[in-house]
């Protein structure tokens, strides 16, 4: 019988089929061979005991992808959260979890949640960049019900994961949009302005009939060693117009002249943050080259 894995616990993995979840234990056969099973993945099982609910997972089915951090498979899109106050949005730290999505080739939703407390209303620059870099961009706010629907409806048949800092509110949204789901929520430290982390592993959540979420730990920094350097541009939506047009083969858009990259930037077609956050995070990889060549 084939299923879903919806998470894992101490050795056992819990297992969406469609006569219900069967608690599993893996075949040794994967530790063996330095598999691990992982939350998404398309499985096969055994039934060990109907009525019990127990059974024996015998087989993974092939991945169409695979994220680290959180650690899911077979994900359709990343819906990025980032609070617009309480903490602060970090756009240096917003593009990481960009360029990482875009590597896994999802689809990907921008949300900006927490909107009612940035009252001078910044958020809308940084909603309308990302709009023009040419993403989906949700405002929303957990508190004021503001953006609910327009989320929900960004969910719909798809296995997502949620995404961004700790204390953002992505289990408050979650709540909101499924209320029946009753997930663990953090206060804000006002002091440090780092949620705690309320998530202690990634879980797919059913939330509908062909629709699953994953909630996964918050974190605050993402590492990014092991996308090449030069295949950085790549990853930047808003250069691939451009990338191909430089006078130079090879043109990474910092030094060269006659860079299109840079003429797009000077025209106002790339934003200048994101254009500094890209110079940014391709020194950063070319610094850790150079040090492990």
């Amino acid at each position: 019988m084939e299923g879903v894995i919806l998470k894992g616990i101490g050795g056992f993995y819990y297992i969406d089929t469609e006569r219900g979840v069967y608690e599993c234990r893996a075949r040794g056969i994967f530790r063996k061979e330095g598999i691990r099973p992982t939350v998404g993945d398309a499985v096969r099982i055994s039934v060990l005991d109907e009525e019990k609910k127990k059974g024996s997972l015998d087989e993974i089915l092939p991945r169409r992808n695979e994220l680290i951090r959180p650690r899911v498979s077979n994900v359709d899109q990343a819906v990025i959260v980032f609070a617009a106050k309480s903490p602060n949005m970090n756009l240096d730290l917003l593009d990481r979890f960009l360029l990482l999505a875009e590597e896994q080739e999802l689809d990907i939703v921008i949300v900006i949640n927490k909107i009612d407390k940035d009252k001078k209303e910044n958020y809308l620059a940084a909603a309308e960049m990302y709009r023009d870099a040419g993403y989906a961009v949700i405002c929303t706010s957990a508190e004021k019900e503001i953006g609910i629907d327009a989320l929900r409806t960004a969910l719909e048949n798809k296995i997502s994961v949620f995404a961004g800092p700790s204390g953002v509110g992505k289990s408050s949204l979650i709540n909101k949009a499924f209320p029946g789901l009753e997930l663990n929520t953090g206060e804000i430290s006002e002091k440090i302005q780092r949620g705690k982390h309320t998530t202690r592993h990634a879980e797919l959540i059913q939330i509908t009939e062909k629709s699953y979420i994953v909630d996964s730990p918050g974190f605050t920094s993402l590492y990014l060693t092991h996308i090449p350097s030069e295949k950085l541009q790549y990853h930047f939506r808003e250069f691939l117009p451009f990338v191909h047009a430089c006078y130079y083969n090879g043109c990474v858009h910092i030094n060269e002249p006659d860079c299109a990259v840079k003429e797009a930037l000077a025209g106002g077609h790339i934003d200048e943050s994101r254009y500094e956050n890209y110079k940014l995070m391709y020194n950063e990889l070319k610094e850790k080259e150079r040090r492990y060549d």
